[in-house]
């Protein structure tokens, strides 16, 4: 891609992180696209374009816009029960980007890395939860049956929707 497509497909994908945010199933941890958006957001732009645009995300819910699922914003929502999980997007980006810049870029490959870094997300966001929700009176096991389990379809399913709306953006791109 050259710098124009690519800051117009980083402003787009920031928005479709943010939109995604909003469509929240309210949960102990909300039910959101935001995963699809990441997964999408590195496949497009790969790593450190699409590290920039999740950590402009996070800089502009800090900074107080209502960019955070429920239309939350601040600080107190990066320290709260759901923190570790957003900041965790920081992670996934790191490693799902840079297995995919690794491996070959087959399909199978593609959800191999995406799915070792939603795996990295949610251990990364389940253990914040423990520490900064339940000032670790909850076992692993059961933060994970609140945090973890009931999200696994669901997100397995964003990074099949991901990847196929990767792939048509790629080709109009």
């Amino acid at each position: 891609m050259n710098k124009s497509k690519d800051i117009a497909f980083m402003g787009m994908l920031l928005g479709v992180m943010v939109i995604s945010s909003w469509i929240s199933i309210p949960m102990m941890v909300p039910f959101t696209l935001q995963t699809f958006a990441i997964f999408l957001t590195i496949l497009v732009l790969g790593t450190w374009k699409g590290f920039f645009v999740v950590i402009s995300y996070i800089a502009l819910g800090l900074v107080g816009l209502p960019v955070f699922s429920g239309f939350k914003s601040g600080v107190a929502t990066i320290a709260g029960p759901t923190g570790g999980y957003i900041l965790g997007f920081l992670l996934t980006t790191i490693v799902t980007g840079n297995l995919l810049e690794f491996l070959p870029d087959k399909r199978s490959y593609r959800y191999f890395s995406m799915f070792i870094g939603l795996i990295i997300c949610y251990i990364f966001g389940t253990f914040w939860f423990i520490n900064m929700y339940t000032k670790s009176t909850m076992s692993f096991s059961k933060a994970l049956s609140l945090c973890v389990i009931p999200f696994i379809i669901p997100d397995v399913l964003k990074i099949l929707l991901a990847d196929y709306i990767a792939r048509l953006l790629k080709k109009v791109g």
